[in-house]
């Protein structure tokens, strides 16, 4: 007598735990619905290129990269009146020792689950309409650039840059992804400067293996722009850095931990330039957005006595200071109140931008007086500035 067969083994193989597909728009349609305004390419590569030198030590007025910006974009008019008060700063000629780079994060990573930006849920109700999202964040790409404000966006995951990475002018990976294989390959193809966030649990290693591997060419699976399975190559990227977060025993902000990490990089990496941005929230804040300042203001110090090693900080910003729950639904949150991370607010913003210029130009001159005494030694063996400007 036969046995009767299982109904489960007449269920296909693949796909059993897959409940739909839906088609995703071509990177390329949507690139060509909403093209880069030639305003703002001239933004992008001007930033880029300015970037470029300072985390490379090349840049011959020694400035900082500064991402700042809110947690991530949930409203597209808040983030626009954003990047307007951010670029009247700039305009206004107001933080000359700063390159400003305004933080523009569509995607969040998530411990355990929650809200994941707006690329993958626009509306902020579990929709998921994914389409939509990407339309809005080119969208806002584009008129933020026009400003003539550059912006920075989190990698998080290998398919969305196909659809935005023409109009970012630098990116992150983050502590959760710095030891992705996909995450150092697709870094290895970015236009831009890449930073690498430190691991959750604080170790450095890891970001300063990814950056080396970033560096390098490589050959993976991935998508072109008209969304069709590809072979990717990729030629390397040497505009890479190292973000120290903080992680989970404890923040990494201070002189001591800079420095141990400046000399990690260069045992490990001698022939490069030792590039460090401090990320001023997460664990370096204790998770309190409120220390976000006090962390700017160490680093800011750290900058002034001379550090060159040092070419960028980052910190979460808001028109509106704390953070609110995003569960009461879009049409019922507070205007310029982050629903991630807490922010610092506008004024307080204001505040850590001018110190932080303050540090720069403090850095500046005195790297140009070491350079008119002939004896500058602040970041090797070679005199920090003569070296700067032999690879101009």
């Amino acid at each position: 007598m036969s046995a009767t067969p299982s109904p489960d083994r007449n269920r296909p193989l693949d796909d059993r735990k897959v409940t739909g597909y839906d088609p995703l728009i071509p990177p390329a349609l949507l690139r060509h619905d909403l093209p880069v305004p030639p305003v703002a390419s001239k933004t992008i590569s001007a930033s880029r290129r300015a970037t470029s030198s300072i985390v490379r030590g090349t840049d011959p007025l020694s400035r900082l990269v500064v991402v700042v910006g809110p947690c991530s974009i949930h409203d597209v008019d808040q983030a626009k009146e954003y990047a307007s008060r951010l670029r009247k700063g700039v305009q206004e000629g107001r933080w000359p020792g700063l390159e400003v780079v305004m933080r523009v994060y569509f995607e969040k990573p998530r411990t355990t689950v929650g809200w994941k930006g707006l690329i993958n849920d626009p509306d902020i109700d579990g929709s998921f309409k994914i389409n939509k999202g990407l339309r809005m964040a080119r969208e806002l790409l584009c008129d933020i650039n026009a400003m003539g404000m550059p912006v920075g966006c989190e990698l998080l995951d290998t398919i969305s840059p196909q659809f935005i990475a023409d109009l970012i002018s630098w990116g992150a990976i983050g502590a959760r992804t710095t030891e992705s294989q996909l995450h150092r390959e697709l870094a290895s193809g970015a236009s831009f400067p890449i930073g690498f966030k430190n691991g959750t649990d604080g170790s450095v290693g890891v970001a300063i293996d990814a950056m080396q591997s970033a560096s390098h060419p490589h050959c993976f699976m991935g998508i072109n722009s008209q969304g069709m399975a590809s072979i990717v190559k990729t030629s390397g990227n040497k505009d890479c850095h190292v973000i120290l977060r903080g992680g989970t025993g404890g923040p990494n902000y201070a002189a001591e931990h800079v420095q141990k990490a400046l000399s990690t990089m260069r045992s490990k990496n001698p022939d490069a330039f030792a590039s460090i941005m401090v990320d001023c929230s997460h664990g370096n804040s204790s998770k309190n957005h409120l220390n976000q300042p006090k962390v700017a203001a160490d680093v800011a110090a750290q900058i002034a006595a001379g550090e060159v090693g040092i070419t960028g900080i980052m910190f979460e910003s808001n028109l509106k200071g704390g953070k609110q729950s995003s569960d009461k639904g879009r049409d019922n949150l507070e205007y310029g109140v982050s629903i991630t991370d807490a922010c610092v607010d506008w004024e307080m913003t204001v505040d850590m931008l001018d110190n932080l210029n303050q540090a720069s130009l403090a850095r500046r001159a005195l790297l140009e007086s070491q350079e008119a005494n002939a004896n500058g030694h602040l970041n090797g063996d070679a005199p920090a500035v003569k070296r700067l400007k032999a690879d101009e």
